[in-house]
């Protein structure tokens, strides 16, 4: 009876609400992920579909997601919003916000209730033996080593700002939040940013430095979501306004980072607080995980590897007889080469979204180089007095590739294959920061809580993939090479 209930319940939920999923989205911290995962959690309790795109990398991509209509949510401060991505330099509330946006197609909701403004921390002994209380207090002491995220460095209303403001000397160097934390326990760090709702604060006991000249804006945690979204899913998240202070959610934070609790386990236990949702079994199974991680893992490196093999290689084929468009080819391709993987990613968001397609073009486009080199290199340079006899032999253009180049290539292309193969494998974790999924996931999870087991969860198969496509590609090389053009 309970199966047939859960099916109606099922079909209900899809005739009223239609089959297209939420799409919930999240940055790559802690707070963002947790905020997620309780209006992810409100919308299923409601009879939804949700879809989670968590850990995008950042504020623009979750922003330029959101316009281009690749996410329906996700959750944004009031600071953020009017000074990194607007560039309105003054206070702005809600409306006047909500105004600036409207052309774009997207609009604020109200917001939870807690201020997540930025904050200059350092441990409680530093702070002590320099008598350090207020930001203006670094200003007479240069020599602190202050590393901040990279955010916090590049935005308007970050690190250059502050400095300015408070006439700061020390020269800062970016780190990715949740490893700063570890870093100044260690006595890596002197001073860095955080955010005023941080359990970490807690955990590490570190001394926020006030903000004497007000030069840090309120930073109200609230949903950007899409204006096309529907009014009753609008209304079942603005449920939320005004249920988090800033205690709670530092308190929210600390179940997480001190405690080892899931995101999942965290927002359903507040959510049953409050009579906003059931109970639900939230545990995942780390080998279901990693099957789904590892499956998309390989679905990402595999199309895009396949792709650079038929494209390097037919490519080389084409034009190994050209020398100047052959360099020209092989130039492009280590341009393509030279650009950050994580640049590159964030370059196609405009193009192609996010998701596996962006991730899939990047990977191809990374894999080109390797294998178009390695044949190029390979086919221009065999020995001559070969060549020559083939074309004594009257054999033709096609029959001379066919018998002569490419069989003799065919190490040296394999080669190339091998080594674009793992540079795949590698970067592919990165495609997590556009929701790409696969084993970069646990990785960026991980990196937001300073977990080193859930690094290690997507880190570990990732190099046992690397290795086993190496033995992957040797057994297919000595299968398909005859002896004598086999390395080694």
């Amino acid at each position: 009876m309970r199966w047939v209930l859960a099916v109606a319940s099922l079909f209900w939920a899809l005739a009223v609400h239609g089959t297209e999923p939420i799409r919930v989205a999240s940055k790559n911290f802690n707070e963002s992920y947790l905020l997620a995962e309780i209006i992810a959690q409100l919308l299923e309790d409601r009879g939804y579909p949700v879809e989670r795109r968590f850990g995008l990398g950042g504020t623009l991509i979750c922003f330029e997601a959101l316009v281009t209509g690749e996410i329906d949510l996700y959750v944004e401060y009031t600071g953020t919003l009017g000074q990194a991505i607007l560039g309105v330099p003054e206070v702005m509330g809600r409306g006047a916000l909500n105004e600036l946006i409207a052309d774009r197609g997207i609009e604020l909701l109200e917001p939870f209730g807690f201020n997540n403004t930025y904050a200059m921390v350092t441990p409680r002994a530093l702070a002590q033996s320099l008598n350090l209380t207020s930001v203006g207090d670094l200003a007479a002491h240069g020599d602190l080593n202050v590393v901040v995220s990279h955010e916090f460095l590049e935005r308007d209303d970050g690190w250059r700002g502050l400095a300015r403001t408070y006439d700061l000397q020390a020269d800062a160097v970016g780190i990715e939040h949740g490893l700063a934390y570890q870093a100044v326990a260690d006595g890596g760090i002197d001073v860095t940013d955080a955010y005023s709702t941080d359990g970490e604060l807690r955990r590490y006991d570190l001394v926020v430095l006030r903000d004497d000249l007000g030069y840090f804006p309120q930073y109200l945690a609230a949903p950007l979501v899409r204006s096309a979204l529907a009014d009753d899913v609008k209304t079942a998240i603005e449920g939320l306004a005004d249920l988090i202070d800033d205690t709670r959610m530092q308190s929210l934070n600390a179940e997480v980072v001190f405690n080892g609790r899931t995101f999942a386990e965290v927002a359903n236990e507040f959510l049953v607080d409050w009579g906003l949702a059931q109970r639900r079994d939230t545990s995942n199974g780390l080998w279901r995980s990693l099957a789904v991680n590892t499956t998309q893992h390989l679905k990402l490196t595999g199309i895009a590897l396949l792709g650079a093999i038929l494209v390097g290689v037919g490519l080389s084929l084409a034009v190994f007889r050209m020398p100047a468009l052959s360099k020209g080819v092989t130039y492009f391709c280590g341009l393509l080469q030279t650009i950050p993987s994580i640049a590159l990613l964030a370059l196609m968001i405009p193009l192609f979204g996010i998701g596996p397609l962006p991730a899939i073009i990047a990977l191809f486009l990374y894999s080109l180089l390797p294998i178009l080199r390695n044949a190029l290199t390979a086919l221009t340079t065999l020995d001559p007095t070969l060549t020559r006899v083939a074309l004594a032999m009257g054999l033709t253009e096609w029959e001379q590739l066919r018998f002569v180049y490419v069989p003799l290539s065919l190490p040296s292309i394999f080669a190339g294959i091998r080594t674009a193969a793992v540079i795949s494998i590698g970067t592919a974790t990165l495609a997590a920061f556009i929701g790409a999924g696969g084993l970069g996931d646990p990785i960026v999870t991980g990196l937001a809580l300073n977990d080193v087991g859930l690094i290690l969860q997507g880190a570990v198969p990732a190099a046992l993939l690397a290795v086993a496509t190496e033995l992957l590609f040797e057994a297919l090389e000595r299968w398909l090479l005859p002896g004598h053009l086999r390395r080694g």
